[in-house]
């Protein structure tokens, strides 16, 4: 298998469109990031999402799941715990562990910088015509689909 899409008019060959894409949608989220002049940095936005979407994990699952190093990630959960993002918890199953989860303040922030994002990218969306708009609505699930496959980095 050569990486190549079925030659049909208007279609790319794979590798010319997953390098367009990739540039896209990079640059789009890069645009996102700026123009939303959050205050909490894309790692821990990342994180906090993550504990919210799974609930209580330890540090090293967390660490994992955002592929980062455990000293990383722990530097992560101090800044988001000085700023009262996340809670800390004994883990019931280790005695030594402590479980991660969103505190209110947390969950009141993540929904914050999510709702400014969408208002950003519906502005966006607001300036092309409509049948770009409907080309970007038919293209959703197939870009939905390429989040199917593994999240999480092999370990």
């Amino acid at each position: 298998m050569t990486g190549r899409v079925a030659a049909a008019p208007g279609v790319a060959d794979a590798d010319e469109l997953a390098a367009r894409l990739r540039l896209v949608v990079g640059r789009l989220n890069r645009r996102i990031r700026i123009d939303g002049r959050e205050s909490v940095p894309p790692l821990q936005l990342s994180a906090l999402a993550t504990v919210e979407e799974l609930g209580g994990l330890r540090l090293s699952e967390l660490a994992r799941r955002e592929a980062v190093s455990v000293p990383t990630m722990s530097r992560v959960l101090t800044a988001l715990d000085e700023q009262r993002l996340v809670v800390r918890t004994p883990d019931p199953q280790d005695a030594r562990g402590v479980l991660v989860t969103l505190s209110e303040e947390g969950a009141r922030r993540l929904a914050e910088v999510r709702s400014h994002r969408t208002a950003l990218v519906a502005r966006r969306l607001r300036q092309l015509d409509a049948a770009q708009r409907a080309s970007l609505a038919a293209a959703l699930p197939a870009l939905e689909a390429l989040l199917v496959e593994d999240d999480v980095p092999p370990s």
